[in-house]
């Protein structure tokens, strides 16, 4: 059973338990069952029994207990450039722990420019370098390296050098993602995909583990012939990294690959609407893509989004979960928004202005706005989900 389906099963025994002795059940658990109790199971469910007593919300609240527990969004990391970029954060939940974009791990002065790339369960992936401006089309120079951190616990490493491509006179990194999740493993993987202004499609992956401390390396045939979006991000779901791309071909349509961790493309799904780009991530266990909808005529309908689902691990087709309208957040702000982010335990996503300067928080199921923050001006992008993770196991960590 996954560990999803294990929490699920869990939370039901325990809401029955509490149903069958109202009042009185909730007092026979010492703290310390209590907390075990808790750590199993998903943090949706743990934000859910605050409600149980006073005893089991001062136990989740307790600061000391962070650690055991499974932790929800905290917020999302962003960029601003104005000549060079700032990092920044932006908080959506109000007991979320401060966040310091800084990274005061890291050794101090060892980089001069970081760029944030990906964010996988707790764990961040940047590209350093101890040059002054971050040119990610020059990824593959000595001076550039990756270092996967985790700002809860400070602990960090940096990756060695990729492995030598084939020569390329216009060979780039498109884009890079990172694999992790805590509940199978401490490990690690890190994928830096390859194409050239000659193929203009995919070309090559290097591919770090953790494990072995090493990166490996698939060059050619992954998939049919597919171009991925440049600077775009991948999701990791049930041990596989899902990234969009662009088909060659006739039809040039946008499709989902599923790549495995050596590197094999499991799945190429179609994307809804052919040539509509939205917005990948996971929320409950699913894989789920945000989109614009539109009408008869195919023309783009600005406050109707669609939220598309990837059932399960075996799925090889995207359907659709729910239709949202937002004519009502478009009329308070006189704005219009897309779509950067999905809630990891709930359905609400999150939509930024096409100015760059609000995020919102829209419940999708019950088509209800909620939290409207205001970023940092200067064209925010790059919107990076954050869930702190407290264990104090990085593979590898020792390498920093």
């Amino acid at each position: 059973m996954e560990e999803a389906g294990k929490g699920e099963v869990l939370e039901r025994n325990t809401k029955s338990r509490l149903d069958s002795h109202p009042g009185s059940t909730a007092s026979f658990f010492t703290d310390d069952l209590i907390l075990d109790i808790l750590s199993r199971l998903p943090a949706r469910s743990v934000h859910r029994f605050k409600c149980v007593s006073v005893t089991w919300r001062d136990i989740i609240a307790d600061s000391a207990n962070r650690k055991k527990l499974p932790q929800t969004l905290a917020g999302f990391l962003y960029t601003t450039t104005v000549g060079w970029n700032r990092h920044h954060f932006a908080t959506v939940s109000g007991s979320a722990a401060p966040f310091d974009t800084s990274l005061p791990c890291l050794q101090p002065n060892k980089y001069k420019d970081m760029a944030q790339v990906d964010a996988c369960n707790g764990l961040l992936l940047y590209l350093c370098s101890s040059k002054s401006v971050v040119n990610p089309w020059a990824w593959a120079e000595d001076d550039f390296r990756f270092v996967v951190c985790n700002p809860a616990t400070g602990r960090w490493v940096e990756l060695p050098p990729q492995p030598q491509a084939p020569i390329y006179r216009y060979r780039y990194n498109c884009m890079a993602g990172l694999a992790f999740d805590p509940a199978v493993s401490s490990h690690f993987h890190v994928f830096c995909f390859e194409e050239t202004t000659v193929k203009t499609y995919m070309t090559g992956v290097n591919i770090y583990s953790s494990r072995t401390g090493a990166w490996s390396r698939r060059d050619g045939g992954i998939a049919e012939k597919v171009a991925l979006f440049f600077y775009n991000k991948g999701i990791f779901v049930d041990g596989m990294l899902y990234v969009i791309g662009n088909l060659k071909g006739t039809s040039n349509e946008y499709v989902l690959l599923g790549m495995d961790m050596e590197g094999k493309v499991q799945k190429t799904i179609p994307m809804p609407y052919g040539r509509r780009f939205g917005t990948i991530g996971s929320s409950q266990g699913c894989l789920l893509y945000a989109v614009a909808s539109v009408d008869d005529n195919n023309k783009i309908l600005d406050s109707e989004i669609e939220l598309w689902c990837l059932k399960d691990f075996d799925s090889k087709e995207l359907v659709l979960k729910h239709t949202a309208n937002i004519d009502e957040l478009m009329s308070m702000t006189g704005e219009k928004y897309r779509v950067v982010g999905i809630h990891p335990d709930c359905d609400t996503i999150f939509l930024v202005s096409y100015g760059g300067d609000t995020l919102v928080a829209y419940d999708i199921r019950h088509q209800k706005v909620g939290r409207i923050l205001n970023l940092e001006k200067n064209n925010a992008q790059r919107f990076l989900p954050y869930v702190p993770l407290f264990s104090e196991s990085l593979a590898d960590a020792d390498r920093q």
